[in-house]
Protein backbone atom coordinates (compact mmCIF):
# COMPACT_ATOMS: atom_id res chain seq x y z
CA UNK A 1 0.00 0.00 0.00
CA UNK A 2 1.25 3.63 -0.83
CA UNK A 3 1.81 5.86 1.97
CA UNK A 4 -0.48 8.49 0.62
CA UNK A 5 -3.45 5.79 0.53
CA UNK A 6 -4.56 6.31 4.30
CA UNK A 7 -7.94 5.69 5.76
CA UNK A 8 -10.39 6.66 8.54
CA UNK A 9 -9.65 4.43 11.90
CA UNK A 10 -13.77 3.89 11.57
CA UNK A 11 -13.05 1.96 8.10
CA UNK A 12 -9.70 0.45 9.07
CA UNK A 13 -11.07 -1.41 12.00
CA UNK A 14 -14.48 -2.25 10.20
CA UNK A 15 -12.61 -4.87 8.57
CA UNK A 16 -12.11 -6.47 11.72
CA UNK A 17 -14.22 -9.72 12.49
CA UNK A 18 -15.50 -11.24 15.94
CA UNK A 19 -13.46 -13.71 17.52
CA UNK A 20 -10.26 -12.11 16.47
CA UNK A 21 -7.36 -11.99 18.75
CA UNK A 22 -5.55 -8.42 18.23
CA UNK A 23 -2.11 -7.18 19.12
CA UNK A 24 -1.86 -3.69 20.35
CA UNK A 25 1.44 -1.64 20.40
CA UNK A 26 1.94 -1.21 24.32
CA UNK A 27 3.43 1.11 26.90
CA UNK A 28 3.43 4.90 25.69
CA UNK A 29 2.15 4.21 22.30
CA UNK A 30 -1.23 2.58 22.48
CA UNK A 31 -3.46 3.49 19.34
CA UNK A 32 -5.96 4.68 20.74
CA UNK A 33 -7.58 5.90 17.82
CA UNK A 34 -8.50 2.34 16.87
CA UNK A 35 -9.01 1.20 20.08
CA UNK A 36 -12.42 4.37 20.45
CA UNK A 37 -12.87 2.88 16.96
CA UNK A 38 -13.45 -0.29 18.22
CA UNK A 39 -14.88 0.87 21.15
CA UNK A 40 -18.00 2.19 18.38
CA UNK A 41 -18.62 -0.58 16.47
CA UNK A 42 -18.80 -2.92 19.90
CA UNK A 43 -21.50 -0.23 20.85
CA UNK A 44 -23.67 -0.75 17.87
CA UNK A 45 -23.52 -4.75 18.40
CA UNK A 46 -21.08 -5.09 15.41
CA UNK A 47 -18.21 -7.36 17.05
CA UNK A 48 -18.48 -9.60 19.90
CA UNK A 49 -15.60 -11.80 21.15
CA UNK A 50 -12.39 -10.12 20.61
CA UNK A 51 -9.07 -10.69 22.64
CA UNK A 52 -6.51 -8.27 22.83
CA UNK A 53 -3.09 -9.18 24.00
CA UNK A 54 -0.52 -6.05 24.79
CA UNK A 55 2.21 -5.36 27.19
CA UNK A 56 1.87 -2.68 29.88
CA UNK A 57 -0.18 -0.11 28.56
CA UNK A 58 -1.12 3.29 29.77
CA UNK A 59 -4.45 5.55 30.09
CA UNK A 60 -7.96 4.48 29.22
CA UNK A 61 -8.38 0.19 28.89
CA UNK A 62 -12.41 -0.60 27.38
CA UNK A 63 -10.83 -3.57 26.17
CA UNK A 64 -10.64 -4.70 30.21
CA UNK A 65 -14.32 -2.96 31.32
CA UNK A 66 -17.15 -5.12 32.96
CA UNK A 67 -19.72 -3.41 30.45
CA UNK A 68 -17.91 -4.88 27.95
CA UNK A 69 -17.82 -8.77 29.04
CA UNK A 70 -18.29 -10.85 26.23
CA UNK A 71 -17.33 -8.55 23.61
CA UNK A 72 -13.63 -7.89 24.36
CA UNK A 73 -11.58 -9.86 26.98
CA UNK A 74 -7.89 -9.07 27.52
CA UNK A 75 -5.47 -11.00 28.33
CA UNK A 76 -1.88 -9.08 28.33
CA UNK A 77 1.30 -9.89 29.24
CA UNK A 78 1.79 -7.64 31.89
CA UNK A 79 -0.82 -6.06 34.22
CA UNK A 80 -0.70 -2.29 34.96
CA UNK A 81 -3.05 -0.11 37.07
CA UNK A 82 -5.42 0.81 34.17
CA UNK A 83 -6.28 -3.12 33.81
CA UNK A 84 -5.55 -4.17 37.43
CA UNK A 85 -8.59 -3.64 39.29
CA UNK A 86 -10.65 -5.76 36.52
CA UNK A 87 -8.17 -8.74 35.83
CA UNK A 88 -8.53 -9.29 39.59
CA UNK A 89 -12.33 -9.13 39.36
CA UNK A 90 -12.03 -11.61 36.21
CA UNK A 91 -12.90 -9.43 33.17
CA UNK A 92 -9.59 -9.70 32.31
CA UNK A 93 -7.07 -11.79 32.55
CA UNK A 94 -3.40 -12.00 32.83
CA UNK A 95 -1.19 -14.00 29.92
CA UNK A 96 2.48 -15.32 32.15
CA UNK A 97 4.91 -14.93 29.75
CA UNK A 98 8.58 -14.14 30.36
CA UNK A 99 8.97 -11.18 27.99
CA UNK A 100 11.47 -12.63 26.21
CA UNK A 101 9.00 -15.57 25.20
CA UNK A 102 6.19 -13.01 24.00
CA UNK A 103 7.89 -12.95 20.53
CA UNK A 104 7.86 -16.70 20.13
CA UNK A 105 4.11 -17.30 21.10
CA UNK A 106 2.88 -14.99 18.03
CA UNK A 107 5.66 -16.92 15.93
CA UNK A 108 4.89 -19.95 17.05
CA UNK A 109 1.62 -20.02 16.42
CA UNK A 110 1.35 -21.02 20.19
CA UNK A 111 -0.88 -17.57 20.71
CA UNK A 112 -3.03 -16.75 18.22
CA UNK A 113 -2.42 -13.21 16.53
CA UNK A 114 -5.14 -12.39 13.86
CA UNK A 115 -4.96 -8.45 13.87
CA UNK A 116 -1.76 -5.92 14.71
CA UNK A 117 -2.72 -2.78 15.84
CA UNK A 118 0.36 -0.33 16.21
CA UNK A 119 1.58 3.14 16.23
CA UNK A 120 4.29 3.79 13.72
CA UNK A 121 6.50 6.89 12.87
CA UNK A 122 6.82 8.93 9.75
CA UNK A 123 8.41 6.66 7.11
CA UNK A 124 11.64 7.70 6.12
CA UNK A 125 12.83 8.27 2.42
CA UNK A 126 13.47 4.29 1.96
CA UNK A 127 9.55 4.12 3.10
CA UNK A 128 10.81 2.12 6.33
CA UNK A 129 8.55 3.26 9.72
CA UNK A 130 9.93 2.93 12.97
CA UNK A 131 7.77 1.67 16.08
CA UNK A 132 9.43 4.28 18.29
CA UNK A 133 8.81 3.57 21.69
CA UNK A 134 7.43 0.37 21.35
CA UNK A 135 9.01 -2.19 19.49
CA UNK A 136 8.46 -4.82 22.38
CA UNK A 137 6.89 -7.97 20.56
CA UNK A 138 5.05 -5.58 17.62
CA UNK A 139 7.20 -6.89 15.11
CA UNK A 140 6.34 -10.52 15.38
CA UNK A 141 2.61 -9.37 15.88
CA UNK A 142 2.96 -7.99 12.53
CA UNK A 143 4.89 -10.44 10.59
CA UNK A 144 2.03 -13.15 11.66
CA UNK A 145 -1.16 -10.74 11.69
CA UNK A 146 -2.96 -11.41 8.62
CA UNK A 147 -4.54 -8.38 9.25
CA UNK A 148 -1.95 -5.34 9.82
CA UNK A 149 -3.12 -1.34 10.56
CA UNK A 150 -0.58 1.18 11.52
CA UNK A 151 -1.02 4.81 12.72
CA UNK A 152 0.81 6.70 11.43
CA UNK A 153 1.80 9.26 14.03
CA UNK A 154 4.51 12.19 13.42
CA UNK A 155 4.40 12.45 17.38
CA UNK A 156 6.21 8.83 17.47
CA UNK A 157 9.94 9.28 17.32
CA UNK A 158 11.55 7.82 14.54
CA UNK A 159 13.88 5.21 16.45
CA UNK A 160 16.87 3.48 14.77
CA UNK A 161 17.10 -0.30 15.22
CA UNK A 162 14.18 -2.79 14.06
CA UNK A 163 12.21 -0.70 11.60
CA UNK A 164 9.32 -1.97 9.38
CA UNK A 165 8.74 -1.53 5.88
CA UNK A 166 5.34 0.83 5.68
CA UNK A 167 3.70 -1.49 2.78
CA UNK A 168 3.40 -4.31 5.25
CA UNK A 169 0.62 -2.83 6.67
CA UNK A 170 -3.17 -3.78 4.84
CA UNK A 171 -4.50 0.12 6.21
CA UNK A 172 -2.98 3.26 7.51
CA UNK A 173 -4.56 5.81 9.46
CA UNK A 174 -3.25 9.03 10.59
CA UNK A 175 -3.28 10.69 13.89
CA UNK A 176 -2.05 13.38 15.71
CA UNK A 177 -2.23 12.48 19.28
CA UNK A 178 0.61 12.65 21.34
CA UNK A 179 2.35 9.86 23.22
CA UNK A 180 1.53 9.41 26.56
CA UNK A 181 4.55 10.43 29.37
CA UNK A 182 5.38 10.12 32.28
CA UNK A 183 7.33 12.17 34.59
CA UNK A 184 10.52 11.60 36.39
CA UNK A 185 9.16 10.23 40.50
CA UNK A 186 11.80 11.26 42.97
CA UNK A 187 13.10 8.76 44.78
CA UNK A 188 12.05 8.56 48.83
CA UNK A 189 15.27 7.82 51.55
CA UNK A 190 14.88 4.49 51.37
CA UNK A 191 15.32 4.16 47.74
CA UNK A 192 18.49 6.13 48.23
CA UNK A 193 19.64 4.04 50.66
CA UNK A 194 18.94 0.78 48.22
CA UNK A 195 20.21 2.86 45.62
CA UNK A 196 23.70 3.60 46.79
CA UNK A 197 23.68 -0.07 47.88
CA UNK A 198 23.02 -1.36 44.49
CA UNK A 199 25.38 1.58 43.49
CA UNK A 200 28.22 -0.58 45.03
CA UNK A 201 28.15 -3.41 43.01
CA UNK A 202 28.69 -1.69 39.81
CA UNK A 203 32.06 -1.73 38.49
CA UNK A 204 33.19 0.73 36.03
CA UNK A 205 32.21 -0.36 32.03
CA UNK A 206 29.50 -2.48 33.42
CA UNK A 207 26.39 -3.01 31.10
CA UNK A 208 23.28 -2.12 33.28
CA UNK A 209 19.49 -3.43 32.59
CA UNK A 210 17.49 -1.40 35.22
CA UNK A 211 13.42 -0.45 34.44
CA UNK A 212 11.44 3.13 35.43
CA UNK A 213 10.48 4.23 38.51
CA UNK A 214 11.79 5.69 41.53
CA UNK A 215 13.76 2.91 42.74
CA UNK A 216 15.70 2.97 39.33
CA UNK A 217 15.75 7.24 39.75
CA UNK A 218 18.16 6.46 43.35
CA UNK A 219 20.43 4.52 41.42
CA UNK A 220 20.76 6.12 38.41
CA UNK A 221 21.53 9.29 40.90
CA UNK A 222 24.49 7.19 42.96
CA UNK A 223 26.50 5.79 39.35
CA UNK A 224 26.91 9.64 38.62
CA UNK A 225 30.75 8.71 39.17
CA UNK A 226 31.30 5.62 37.26
CA UNK A 227 32.69 6.05 34.17
CA UNK A 228 32.04 3.73 30.55
CA UNK A 229 28.80 2.27 31.46
CA UNK A 230 26.77 0.15 29.10
CA UNK A 231 23.20 0.43 28.68
CA UNK A 232 21.18 -3.20 27.21
CA UNK A 233 17.97 -3.24 28.82
CA UNK A 234 13.99 -3.47 28.07
CA UNK A 235 13.43 -0.77 28.80
CA UNK A 236 14.87 2.90 30.37
CA UNK A 237 13.12 6.39 31.47
CA UNK A 238 14.60 9.73 32.33
CA UNK A 239 17.52 8.09 35.06
CA UNK A 240 19.44 6.28 32.56
CA UNK A 241 18.84 9.74 30.31
CA UNK A 242 20.73 12.20 32.27
CA UNK A 243 23.62 9.35 32.59
CA UNK A 244 23.59 9.24 28.78
CA UNK A 245 23.65 12.86 28.72
CA UNK A 246 26.40 13.08 31.09
CA UNK A 247 28.35 10.54 28.97
CA UNK A 248 28.13 8.49 32.11
CA UNK A 249 26.47 5.95 30.16
CA UNK A 250 28.69 5.91 26.75
CA UNK A 251 28.61 1.99 25.98
CA UNK A 252 32.35 2.59 25.14
CA UNK A 253 33.15 -1.20 27.11
CA UNK A 254 30.27 -3.15 25.59
CA UNK A 255 31.23 -5.89 23.33
CA UNK A 256 28.20 -6.13 21.29
CA UNK A 257 26.11 -2.93 20.07
CA UNK A 258 29.48 -0.89 21.08
CA UNK A 259 28.44 2.64 21.89
CA UNK A 260 25.23 2.24 21.38
CA UNK A 261 21.91 2.08 23.78
CA UNK A 262 19.70 -1.17 23.47
CA UNK A 263 15.96 -1.48 24.81
CA UNK A 264 12.56 -2.36 23.19
CA UNK A 265 10.15 0.08 24.82
CA UNK A 266 10.26 3.24 26.44
CA UNK A 267 7.99 5.20 28.97
CA UNK A 268 9.38 8.50 29.93
CA UNK A 269 8.81 12.61 29.44
CA UNK A 270 8.59 13.60 26.24
CA UNK A 271 12.37 14.63 26.88
CA UNK A 272 13.43 11.06 26.36
CA UNK A 273 10.87 10.76 23.37
CA UNK A 274 13.00 13.39 21.53
CA UNK A 275 16.36 12.30 22.41
CA UNK A 276 15.37 8.73 20.92
CA UNK A 277 14.62 10.16 17.67
CA UNK A 278 17.30 10.25 14.35
CA UNK A 279 19.46 9.32 17.06
CA UNK A 280 21.78 6.41 15.70
CA UNK A 281 23.19 5.94 19.05
CA UNK A 282 19.77 4.13 20.37
CA UNK A 283 19.12 0.90 18.92
CA UNK A 284 15.34 0.13 19.95
CA UNK A 285 15.12 -3.69 19.06
CA UNK A 286 12.89 -6.83 18.86
CA UNK A 287 12.24 -7.93 22.25
CA UNK A 288 13.63 -11.58 20.69
CA UNK A 289 16.96 -9.44 20.95
CA UNK A 290 16.90 -6.94 23.90
CA UNK A 291 15.56 -10.04 26.37
CA UNK A 292 17.38 -12.91 25.03
CA UNK A 293 19.88 -14.10 27.63
CA UNK A 294 22.42 -15.37 25.28
CA UNK A 295 22.43 -11.74 23.67
CA UNK A 296 22.42 -9.97 27.21
CA UNK A 297 25.40 -12.76 28.12
CA UNK A 298 27.70 -11.17 25.01
CA UNK A 299 28.72 -8.20 26.84
CA UNK A 300 30.85 -8.53 30.32
CA UNK A 301 30.13 -6.72 33.69
CA UNK A 302 26.47 -7.12 33.10
CA UNK A 303 24.34 -6.22 36.15
CA UNK A 304 20.94 -7.01 36.05
CA UNK A 305 18.77 -4.74 38.82
CA UNK A 306 14.99 -5.68 39.23
CA UNK A 307 12.44 -5.85 41.86
CA UNK A 308 10.47 -7.37 43.96
CA UNK A 309 6.97 -7.66 46.20
CA UNK A 310 8.24 -10.21 48.31
CA UNK A 311 11.79 -12.78 48.82
CA UNK A 312 11.15 -15.91 50.91
CA UNK A 313 13.91 -17.02 53.14
CA UNK A 314 14.72 -19.84 51.07
CA UNK A 315 15.39 -16.63 47.86
CA UNK A 316 12.33 -17.26 45.97
CA UNK A 317 11.20 -14.26 44.67
CA UNK A 318 7.64 -12.64 44.14
CA UNK A 319 7.37 -10.12 41.33
CA UNK A 320 4.03 -9.87 40.01
CA UNK A 321 1.36 -10.81 42.13
CA UNK A 322 0.61 -10.48 45.99
CA UNK A 323 -0.84 -13.41 47.25
CA UNK A 324 -3.38 -14.42 44.79
CA UNK A 325 -4.05 -10.53 43.70
CA UNK A 326 -1.87 -9.83 40.47
CA UNK A 327 0.31 -6.75 40.65
CA UNK A 328 1.86 -6.34 37.33
CA UNK A 329 3.82 -9.33 35.68
CA UNK A 330 7.13 -11.61 35.16
CA UNK A 331 8.24 -9.15 32.49
CA UNK A 332 11.91 -9.44 31.58
CA UNK A 333 13.20 -10.26 35.10
CA UNK A 334 14.66 -13.97 34.33
CA UNK A 335 15.26 -13.16 30.56
CA UNK A 336 17.80 -10.61 32.74
CA UNK A 337 18.84 -12.62 35.83
CA UNK A 338 19.67 -15.25 33.63
CA UNK A 339 21.73 -13.35 31.00
CA UNK A 340 23.68 -11.33 33.84
CA UNK A 341 24.95 -14.45 35.44
CA UNK A 342 25.75 -16.19 32.26
CA UNK A 343 27.86 -12.54 31.80
CA UNK A 344 31.94 -12.70 32.62
CA UNK A 345 31.86 -10.97 35.77
CA UNK A 346 28.03 -10.06 35.96
CA UNK A 347 25.61 -9.87 38.77
CA UNK A 348 21.82 -10.35 38.77
CA UNK A 349 20.45 -7.86 41.24
CA UNK A 350 17.13 -8.12 43.07
CA UNK A 351 16.76 -4.67 45.19
CA UNK A 352 13.63 -4.26 47.56
CA UNK A 353 12.68 -2.61 50.55
CA UNK A 354 12.72 -4.49 53.78
CA UNK A 355 9.02 -3.14 54.17
CA UNK A 356 6.21 -2.12 52.25
CA UNK A 357 4.56 1.79 52.69
CA UNK A 358 2.26 0.06 55.14
CA UNK A 359 5.10 -1.67 57.42
CA UNK A 360 4.54 -5.27 56.64
CA UNK A 361 7.95 -6.90 56.00
CA UNK A 362 8.83 -7.72 52.38
CA UNK A 363 11.48 -10.65 53.54
CA UNK A 364 9.34 -13.20 54.78
CA UNK A 365 9.08 -16.61 56.09
CA UNK A 366 7.63 -18.52 53.03
CA UNK A 367 5.65 -16.06 50.03
CA UNK A 368 1.99 -15.49 50.36
CA UNK A 369 -0.81 -18.29 49.14
CA UNK A 370 -0.92 -18.03 45.98
CA UNK A 371 1.88 -16.09 45.36
CA UNK A 372 4.26 -16.21 41.78
CA UNK A 373 7.58 -17.42 41.57
CA UNK A 374 8.93 -14.77 39.16
CA UNK A 375 12.61 -15.71 40.16
CA UNK A 376 13.24 -19.06 41.60
CA UNK A 377 15.53 -19.68 44.68
CA UNK A 378 17.96 -21.42 42.10
CA UNK A 379 18.49 -18.60 40.07
CA UNK A 380 18.62 -15.78 42.88
CA UNK A 381 21.92 -14.07 43.30
CA UNK A 382 22.24 -10.75 44.70
CA UNK A 383 19.57 -9.29 47.13
CA UNK A 384 19.53 -5.83 48.36
CA UNK A 385 17.40 -3.67 50.90
CA UNK A 386 18.57 -0.40 52.31
CA UNK A 387 19.95 -2.96 55.10
CA UNK A 388 22.81 -4.00 52.96
CA UNK A 389 23.22 -6.57 50.17
CA UNK A 390 23.91 -10.00 50.35
CA UNK A 391 24.79 -12.94 47.63
CA UNK A 392 22.61 -15.94 47.56
CA UNK A 393 24.58 -17.95 44.94
CA UNK A 394 26.28 -21.11 46.15
CA UNK A 395 24.17 -21.02 49.35
CA UNK A 396 22.35 -23.77 51.47
CA UNK A 397 18.85 -22.59 52.25
CA UNK A 398 20.32 -22.01 56.54
CA UNK A 399 23.03 -20.15 54.88
CA UNK A 400 20.50 -18.12 52.82
CA UNK A 401 17.86 -17.76 55.54
CA UNK A 402 20.59 -16.08 57.93
CA UNK A 403 22.28 -14.12 55.12
CA UNK A 404 18.59 -12.64 54.30
CA UNK A 405 17.85 -11.93 57.81
CA UNK A 406 20.48 -9.80 58.18
CA UNK A 407 19.80 -7.23 55.92
CA UNK A 408 15.77 -7.30 56.66
CA UNK A 409 14.43 -4.56 58.98
CA UNK A 410 15.83 -4.84 62.55
CA UNK A 411 12.05 -5.03 64.25
CA UNK A 412 11.49 -7.92 61.69
CA UNK A 413 14.82 -9.87 62.24
CA UNK A 414 13.29 -11.42 65.40
CA UNK A 415 10.22 -13.24 63.82
CA UNK A 416 12.29 -14.27 61.19
CA UNK A 417 14.64 -16.10 63.30
CA UNK A 418 11.84 -17.61 65.19
CA UNK A 419 10.25 -18.82 61.93
CA UNK A 420 13.76 -20.24 60.78
CA UNK A 421 14.24 -22.14 63.82
CA UNK A 422 11.09 -23.96 63.53
CA UNK A 423 11.53 -24.67 59.73
CA UNK A 424 15.34 -26.22 60.88
CA UNK A 425 15.06 -26.99 64.32
CA UNK A 426 18.46 -26.74 66.26
CA UNK A 427 20.45 -27.05 63.21
CA UNK A 428 19.80 -23.58 62.72
CA UNK A 429 21.08 -22.44 65.88
CA UNK A 430 24.84 -24.29 64.10
CA UNK A 431 23.94 -23.07 60.60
Amino acid sequence: MSSLHYVTADAAVSMIRSGSHIHLSSIASVPYILIDALVKRADAGEVKGLHFHHFHTEGPAPYSAPEYEGVFFDQGFFVGPNVRANVNAGYADYLPAHLYESQAMYRSGALPCDVALVQVSKPNVDGFVSLGTSVDCSIAAIEVAKLKIAVVNPNVPFAYGDLVPLDAFDYLVYDETPLITKEYVQPSYIDKQIGKNCSELVPDGACIQMGIGSLPNALAVQLKAHQNLGLHTEMFADGCLELIEKGVINGACKKIDNGKVVASFLLGSQKVYDYIDHNEKVQMRDIKYTNNPWVIAQNDNVISINSATEVDLTGQVCADSIGTRIFSGTGGQLDFVRGAKMSKGGKAVIALASRTNKGMTKIVPTLKVGAGVVTPRADVQWVVTEYGSVNLYGKSLQERAKLLISIANPEDQEMLDRAAFERYGNHWLRA
